[in-house]
């Protein structure tokens, strides 16, 4: 991960390989002047920057005294809000990998002026900022040799080592506090990224399992995991149904935190761990097959975010529970047709074995409602290529029953930047996941799929009246040739985490 320090030193002194310089639009003909005059830059360099946010401008010392390498100017449009401080910052980073910039400096000296006029604290503004630099600087490279490379002394593009946020000395203590609650954002982030990026058999379940143990070694959470015996033991048919395919054992994997005081409530947060998912006997086309491998999202954000939450010493009780195996069409798999008995006695009649993420979801929701009894219940999952349809690649899904917890969720996506629209459950859909055999069908047609999904997963929450669905089938992973940065996003970390130490 980036090392990422605080300092007073000035601009000229600091030592980087690139030093960001920031300003929003209304500054450039008074504030960008002096500072660049400080700097010794004409004022003619502002013809080709006008502040916009993501805008930037790269500008190389001649003779100034600089100890920066480069310096790069990076717009913050009107500075009124953290949408923009998230841009700049992005922006900066890609521009830093680019030009493989062994460090990095931003110049965050205006910190007090950007904390009115966007009315977020200093230490929050700087939260942004590092979580959105080192994040923009993400790289999965772990998997490549080097061994193609024609330049074997070619180096590749690779984020700095080291990040320098500069304020003035009134604000280092703020700053500090915002750097670490960022580079702890940005940690989980990507190791939630990281998870997502592996190939399928490169993470197993009992991979998925592996991961949450390390995990809870640097959280300090509880963890236990269950193998396929314990599994069977709890009869959990939904997920010994779907792993029936497959020749890795499947797992189910329990996170607990427990704050140091008394917890103000009890958060499950449950994520869906498909490692692979060729879709069973209802398989899916070829084309595209490859990026299923991104069907734990919902299992990698939920990791992500309990790790967080304990370095932040949030105060509430977290139980993080996922659910684990790969979806394959062997001999022994599942069948269009079969009816399976559920952790909660609930039947289900499969009709597609590639609506799989529902059934093994059942048994943990099942499973976190009656054994942890929580105040809240969040499941996140890539559960329906019907959500990207409605709502686009950069949007999740969002269901609840209740309209309260709704709007919080809503809130914390507006500033986490993670955005979740929320959908209609009203009782008319249930009529479609109706089965003749059984207690319920697991498709409901062609008509309302991220719905009647959602619709499902309710019956196994045994009427919880908190309870929240995010489809994050759509900016869970961003695919080739449809722009930013191929593979896993993270997405459902950093929301998980506004939500959570905003709780009331």
């Amino acid at each position: 991960m980036m090392k990422v320090t605080v300092t007073k030193s000035s601009l000229k002194t600091l030592k980087s390989g690139m030093l960001v310089v920031p300003f929003a639009s209304g500054e450039i003909r008074k504030g960008a002047v002096r500072t660049l005059a400080a700097l010794g830059f004409d004022k003619a360099v502002l013809k080709d920057f006008k502040g916009k946010a993501g805008d930037t401008l790269l500008l190389y010392p001649a003779g100034s005294g600089l100890r920066s390498q480069r310096v790069l100017l990076a717009g913050l449009g009107e500075a009124s809000s953290v949408e923009d401080f998230r841009k700049a910052a992005h922006a900066a980073a890609s521009r830093a990998v680019s030009l493989r910039a062994s460090s990095a400096a931003l110049d965050c000296s205006a910190l007090a002026s950007w904390s009115r006029s966007t009315g977020e604290s200093p230490a929050d503004l700087v939260e942004v900022l590092v979580d959105t630099f080192t994040g923009g600087g993400y790289c999965f490279d772990r998997l490549k040799s080097g061994k193609l490379e024609k330049d074997r002394k070619k180096k590749k593009d690779a984020a700095p080592a080291e990040l320098k946020i500069r304020v003035n000395a009134g604000s280092m203590r703020d700053a500090r506090e915002g750097a670490a609650r960022g580079a702890i954002i940005a940690e989980a982030r990507s190791l939630a990224r990281d998870m997502v990026n592996l190939p399928g058999n490169l993470l197993t379940a009992e991979g998925i399992a592996d991961t949450a143990r390390k995990s809870a070694e640097k959280s300090g959470c509880k963890v236990t995991v269950f193998d396929r015996k314990q599994i069977e033991k709890l009869g959990m048919g939904g997920l010994l149904a779907v792993n029936k395919g497959s020749h890795n054992p499947p797992t189910f994997t329990i996170l607990e935190y427990e704050p140091k005081g008394k917890p103000l409530a009890t958060v499950a947060l449950v994520g869906k761990g498909v490692t692979f998912d060729s879709g069973g006997i209802s398989i899916k086309p070829s084309q595209g097959m490859d990026e299923m491998k991104c069907d734990m999202a919902g299992a990698a954000a939920v990791i992500g975010a309990i790790e967080a939450a304990a370095r932040l010493e949030l105060p509430l009780r977290i139980v993080t529970l996922v659910p684990a195996t790969d979806n394959m069409p062997g001999g022994a798999a599942q069948t269009p047709g079969d009816v399976i008995t559920t952790y909660s006695g609930i039947t289900v009649e499969v009709g597609n074995t590639d609506a799989e993420g529902r059934l093994i979801l059942a048994d943990a929701l099942s499973y976190a409602v009656g054994q942890y009894k929580p105040d809240a219940v969040i499941d996140l999952a890539t559960l329906t290529g019907a959500c990207i349809v409605a709502l686009g690649h950069s949007v999740a899904g969002m269901f609840s029953n209740d309209d309260e917890f709704a709007g919080r969720i809503y809130e914390a996506g507006r500033r986490s930047s993670e955005k979740v629209w929320r959908m209609p459950l009203w009782e008319e859909y249930a009529e479609l996941i109706k089965s003749e055999v059984a207690d319920v069908h697991n498709t409901g047609g062609k008509g309302a799929g991220t719905i009647t999904a959602a619709k499902f997963l309710e019956k196994f929450t045994d009427g919880h009246e908190m309870w929240a669905h995010i489809d994050i089938a759509g900016p869970a992973f961003t695919t080739k040739g449809t722009g930013g940065s191929y593979g896993g996003t993270g997405f459902g970390v950093r929301l998980l985490v506004d939500l959570l130490r905003a709780w009331k």
